[in-house]
């Protein structure tokens, strides 16, 4: 009995700030491990993000540098950008490692597909942006000027607006799982999702005018997927709330 008592004890505070401690130094060195890896092709990787833009460039325009840095900080900066985008998969399992063993068996059983999905559709918003919004929205910002206006984008400015878009589409792409972790938790219901969908769906265009450049078609490239995203997480919350219905009968 005592023996069991002991394993069913909580760790000590300081066992447990020492274990998130070692799993944070253990993201980080994955993250510096994956840096090192990339860096020698920080160029070959700028180049790669910055294509969508340069192959739409008239002839004889190019991207420039306005600061003196610019030339290896930008790549710098991406490239470092480039080692968190890759290491998501091991910190968010750092982070699982830290906290599972403080939830239930069948908590365990959802949160790991959870888990999974959100890392899949963090890289699914992120390539729509790059396949699909940087073609269109790329194409309409350098048809539309006026024809004496040469095109030379500085390539910090462009990072920050590409980083910028990464964000906002990866993030958009999460909207599943926040509805289903809402309807799982008993927070609300798909019903109650259902009923409010005019209220969501004037949230996306809203989230899509602050988080892309004020223009119609990168607006709705973001907010459509949103209420595409937003019915599919209704549509599994619903399949949720059968199974728990089914489990309490």
């Amino acid at each position: 009995m005592n023996g069991e008592d002991d394993q069913d004890q909580p760790m000590p505070l300081v066992a447990h700030l020492t274990e998130l401690r070692d799993r944070l130094l253990r993201a980080l060195l994955a993250i510096l491990v994956i840096f090192i890896g990339l860096f020698p092709f920080a160029n070959d990787i700028y180049s790669f993000v910055s294509e969508p833009l340069r192959e739409l460039l008239p002839a004889g325009a190019s991207m420039i540098a306005t600061d003196v840095a610019s030339p290896f900080l930008t790549p710098f900066k991406l490239t470092l950008v480039t080692a968190i985008f890759v290491a998501i998969p091991y910190v968010l399992y750092q982070i699982w490692s830290f906290i599972a063993p403080g939830m239930y068996r069948h908590e365990k059983r959802l949160a790991i597909p959870l888990l999974a999905s959100s890392i899949a559709l963090f890289y699914a918003g992120a390539a729509f942006a790059y396949f699909v919004v940087f073609p269109l929205i790329f194409a309409f910002f350098t048809s539309v000027g006026p024809e004496d206006i040469q095109i030379m984008t500085d390539i910090n400015s462009y990072l920050n607006f590409v980083l910028k878009l990464f964000f906002a589409f990866g993030l958009a792409f999460e909207i599943p799982i926040a509805a289903v972790i809402m309807i799982w938790s008993g927070v609300t219901t798909a019903d109650d999702l259902a009923r409010k969908r005019p209220y969501i769906i004037v949230g996306c265009f809203i989230f899509g005018m602050l988080l892309t450049p004020p223009d119609i078609i990168s607006q709705s490239l973001l907010a459509i997927p949103m209420w595409i995203l937003f019915e599919i997480g209704v549509l599994f919350g619903r399949l949720i709330e059968k199974k728990q219905e089914q489990g309490t009968t």
